[in-house]
């Protein structure tokens, strides 16, 4: 799964979470013909990239191209269970990539479009957030 090498700040603090913050780099089609985008300001995990890459793997096969075009870089980190208030910041859980609504996830190419609609559509599905294909 999807985790940086090396961070410079082992953990980070939370930030904010605007409602209507719209991202303004990777909003366009870069490499692919075909895209699909997000519509809401939520949080991404690595788990979740990692399984709409292999949906879309058993769509294209051997015929197409992907490009994941988020990282997750942000650390999340979580207390055990049942540990008492106090004592500092948990450990590193898994690692996010904070989406706004515009912003580009994956890109394809290489297959026809009903295809593509298709996998697109399988992988809104397994991201936590309502997503549009978008097609050059």
């Amino acid at each position: 799964m999807l985790t940086p090498k090396r961070t410079k700040h082992r953990k980070v603090q939370k930030g904010r979470r605007l409602k209507r913050d719209f991202e303004s780099r990777g909003v366009s089609l870069e490499y692919g013909q075909f895209g699909v985008c997000s519509l809401e300001n939520k949080r991404i995990n690595s788990r979740q990239i990692e399984s709409a890459r292999r949906v879309l793997l058993r769509f294209i096969r051997k015929g197409g191209k992907i490009w994941i075009r988020v990282f997750p870089d942000k650390p999340i980190t979580k207390r055990p269970p049942e540990k008492r208030m106090g004592g500092g910041k948990g450990d590193v859980d898994h690692y996010a990539f904070q989406v706004k609504p515009g912003r580009i996830i994956f890109e394809l190419d290489g297959i026809s479009e009903s295809d593509a609609m298709t996998a697109l559509k399988q992988v809104g599905y397994k991201l936590p957030f309502k997503t549009k294909i978008i097609k050059r």
